[in-house]
Parts: structure tokens; C-alpha cells; sequence
């Protein structure tokens, strides 16, 4: 591609489509979060294949082009009945950026130099974070960065967060409902605190089937 994102009618810069963004930041998401959780009991193999695969595909979307990305071409088979959601290309292209940076960090720390550090533990925390915000919420804090230090140059932002308008009434939160998150905070902490015992009570087998297994001969 001779420039980076699709020209679409209506559209005065290059733009992606958002839900194949999001569904692609959802499998990453997925395949991070076990790898992290193997790595926290002390299988790094897994992650290692991991970011190596995760490196290869970010940096096909910067350097060669995000038509190629084999989990934009999968997000966008998932999504592909879904009516597109155009955003701006250049702020998604410094997202990617940060992502690059973060798991090339992790990349020579772990697979190249075979070694652990709390550097690569928070740069894959920071990815796990980014994923999850896009999959989860439609937040591209990269973006969000790009709007900070570019001021006022991104555009057709996720949402139309980069408009500024005034929230609908079904988009504000009143009192009563922080009061709600505070109570249900409340009784959180009381479960967690006053009923622990009760909680880390080892689970019977219901149907007896692993103490059979135990017996057979």
C-alpha cells in the first residue's frame, strides 16, 4: 500500500476500521493473558513463542502494511458482517508504534538474551493493559497519546471522543449510581475480609467422580 490506511468516501484522511481493530486487540488479548499466566508459574516458553509471534504481526502493520496483519485479517473475518466504524489511520499507526517499542523490548530481553526482569514483566503488563482497554472498553490509550502530543490533529476517533459535545442523557451517571459502585465496593471488602474462611473452603466433589477415579484399579 502506497499509503497507510483505506481511502473511504466522506472521509477526508486515511482511516481503519475500529471493530476489526477491536476484534484483533481481542485474540492478542487472549493469547497474552495465558502466556502471562503460564510465565507466573514458571513456564516462559509459552510467552516466548508469544511476543515472537506478537512482534511479527506489529511489525507487518507498520512496515509492510496493516492488508497483511494475520490478526487484522482474522479480527476482520470475524467482524465481517458488522457495518464498518472508520477512524483516523495515523493515530492507530502511533499506537501500534508504542506496541512495537513495548514487545521488541520483551523480544530481546526474553528470547534473545534468555533472561526475566521486572522491565519485561511491566512492558508486557503495559501491552496486556492496551489490549484490554481496546477489546473491552473501545479505548485506544495510544491515541489518546497521540492526541496529547499532537494536539488537536487526530481525528474520527473511536466513539467521537475527539469531538467535543456534550454527553447524552443516557451517557451520564448520576449520584445515586456512584453511590451504588461505592456500596457494592462496601460489601466487596466485607466479603473479602469478614467471610475469607468461608471463601477458601476446598470445593467436594459433587458427584464423586475424581474419588473414584482415585479407587479404580
Amino acid at each position: 500500500m502506497k499509503q497507510f490506511g483505506y481511502t473511504v468516501d466522506g472521509y477526508t484522511i486515511p482511516v481503519m476500521n475500529e471493530r476489526e481493530i477491536r476484534a484483533a486487540a481481542g485474540l492478542l488479548f487472549l493469547g497474552l493473558f495465558v502466556a502471562i499466566s503460564q510465565a507466573g508459574q514458571g513456564n516462559f516458553t509459552v510467552i516466548k513463542y508469544y511476543i515472537t509471534v506478537f512482534l511479527a504481526d506489529i511489525s507487518i502493520r507498520l512496515f509492510v502494511s496493516p492488508e497483511f496483519s494475520p490478526f487484522l485479517i482474522m479480527g476482520r473475518w470475524i467482524v465481517r458482517n458488522q457495518t464498518p466504524e472508520y477512524v483516523g489511520a495515523v493515530q492507530k499507526k502511533f499506537a501500534w508504534g508504542i506496541g512495537f517499542l513495548l514487545s521488541a523490548t520483551v523480544f530481546v530481553l526474553m528470547v534473545v538474551f534468555n533472561t526475566f526482569s521486572p522491565i519485561s514483566g511491566i512492558a508486557c503488563m503495559l501491552c496486556l493493559l492496551f489490549l484490554f482497554a481496546e477489546t473491552a472498553f473501545g479505548i485506544c490509550i495510544g491515541c489518546k497519546l497521540y492526541g496529547v502530543i499532537y494536539k488537536d490533529k487526530a481525528q474520527y476517533c473511536p466513539g467521537e471522543v475527539c469531538l467535543v459535545q456534550d454527553r447524552q442523557a443516557i451517557q451520564r451517571v448520576r449520584p445515586g449510581q456512584y453511590l451504588t459502585v461505592l456500596l457494592f465496593a462496601v460489601l466487596l471488602a466485607g466479603l473479602i475480609f469478614g467471610a475469607k474462611d468461608f471463601y477458601q473452603q476446598v470445593p467436594y466433589d459433587l458427584f464423586g467422580i475424581e474419588s473414584h477415579n482415585h479407587t479404580a484399579p
